[in-house]
């Protein structure tokens, strides 16, 4: 009954927000609005409790899997499935892989010099070539030119969470501007979570009742789109599998909205730190879509459709903690030694957790954003990435952010990620339609009071 009248206030959430924004003081309230939420958010101190961090099974490769030039497996070699539950592991079952590697030709980049940060730790850098007068490609790779002939694991990007949930005034949005804008404005990593219901695929935060946004078939329409429209871009998807769903559930909307054409077969499994081609070679290969599942996916069936874990881990997941700790969370007892040899994702969605009975909601943190996106500052994506930095010694492949288009300025997450690669971000390219961009977060404080309120009626036992 508490949940269906939470999920009551969720759904008109949106129609109040407007309405009070109608009101000629609208202004002003939300101004007061957005000071008092975000010394409540500066208040809050709780984490994620260990039993809400998702759990499943996480791959170990005792052995380099190769794959063949069409994605094929042969020979084998043992993959060990270990089954997580809190701080636990217990082997559950074993399976066979394996291959061959294929080359491929390389485009050249702009040569630069190895620099390193103030402490000494090296941030991404170009490889140089061997040749003494190099070629230098005038075409950009990912919007640089000197990304050409960097290893795809040599790169930071931005990485939009949960990138299709958009919906103006819903406290379970997390952004602002459609994907296609997410890609014009340079988002490279787009990540989301799914849900399978009668073999149908889609997108939905938690639950479909509180925000549903279409198929995952119509999103991969449009960054199918997209692609074909910039063919010097490689995008990367990592795909929530929410429900831990057989893989082969989304196969279908990888092929009816002509992604699969598009989609990346790595030549072995797992691919380490190392082993990642350079962008140029991806695109020139034609194969520019690199994606992961975080959970049950099986390679040896669908060996383009990347086990997470194995090549990727994370930091805390659904931060609520605005100093970020850049520590290993997921896959869980991850040796530092295995987690320096594979690319990892610094998570800087910062939420505010609500516990109502048996209830626990997690809602982004709207009114610290330009704090938690800025380049600088306690709490920032900025700080993050320099204590990433220091403490792996490079700098994180993928930032996580809410609400990418907002920070102390337009396209700040851009210029953190530019200041980890060595290139110049230019400020004037971000973000997306001023209109979009400029309503969206007073109408999620409105919500996010409704939700406060909400919570005080549903406390009270209404």
């Amino acid at each position: 009954m508490r949940a269906a009248c939470l999920l009551s206030l969720l759904a008109v959430g949106p129609v109040l927000a407007q309405n009070t924004n109608s009101n000629t003081d609208s202004d002003s309230l939300e101004q007061a609005i957005s000071e008092s939420l975000a010394d409540i958010a500066s208040s809050i101190t709780t984490t994620i409790d260990e039993a809400t961090i998702p759990t499943g099974d996480y791959l170990t490769y005792s052995t380099t899997v190769f794959l063949t030039d069409h994605g094929s497996v042969l020979g084998s070699t043992a993959v060990e499935v270990t089954e997580t539950s809190g701080s636990e592991n217990s082997t559950t079952s074993n399976a066979t892989l394996t291959t061959t590697s294929d080359s491929v030709t390389v485009l050249m980049g702009g040569q630069t010099t190895i620099t390193a940060n103030g402490t000494n730790n090296i941030t991404h850098t170009s490889t140089p070539t061997a040749s003494q007068t190099p070629v230098v490609n005038t075409q950009p790779c990912n919007g640089y030119p000197e990304f050409c002939n960097r290893k795809y694991s040599n790169i930071s990007m931005v990485a939009a969470h949960n990138s299709p949930f958009v919906m103006q005034g819903n406290v379970a949005a997390n952004q602002a501007l459609g994907v296609q804008y997410q890609l014009d404005d340079g988002v490279r990593m787009l990540q989301f979570q799914a849900h399978v219901a009668n073999g149908t695929v889609n997108l939905c935060h938690t639950s479909c009742d509180m925000l549903n946004a279409g198929s995952l078939d119509d999103y991969l329409t449009s960054v199918a789109s997209w692609m074909r429209q910039h063919p010097y871009d490689v995008i990367t998807l990592l795909i929530g599998n929410y429900d831990y769903a057989d893989p082969g559930n989304f196969t279908a909307a990888f092929e009816s909205s002509g992604l699969m054409d598009l989609v990346f077969t790595p030549p072995m499994i797992p691919m380490g730190l190392d082993d990642w081609p350079t962008l140029g070679s991806i695109i020139l290969s034609g194969k520019r879509a690199l994606v992961f599942m975080d959970y049950q996916a099986n390679q040896t069936a669908y060996p383009w459709l990347m086990d997470e874990f194995s090549q990727i881990w994370e930091t805390p997941f659904s931060p609520t903690d605005r100093a970020f700790p850049c520590n290993v969370q997921r896959p869980p007892g991850l040796a530092d030694n295995d987690a320096r040899a594979r690319m990892y994702m610094a998570n800087h969605n910062l939420n505010i957790e609500f516990n109502i009975a048996s209830l626990n909601l997690l809602i982004p943190n709207t009114a610290l954003l330009n704090e938690t996106n800025a380049d600088t500052g306690y709490g920032s994506l900025g700080r993050m990435a320099d204590n990433c930095t220091t403490r792996w010694n490079r700098a994180p492949n993928f930032l996580l952010v809410d609400y990418y288009n907002e920070g102390n300025f337009n396209g700040s997450v851009f210029e953190v990620a530019a200041n980890l690669n060595n290139v110049s971000y230019d400020r004037d390219s971000c973000c997306g339609t001023l209109s979009a961009a400029s309503s969206v977060v007073p109408r999620g404080m409105m919500t996010a009071v409704l939700m406060l309120v909400g919570v005080q009626i549903l406390m009270s036992g209404f």
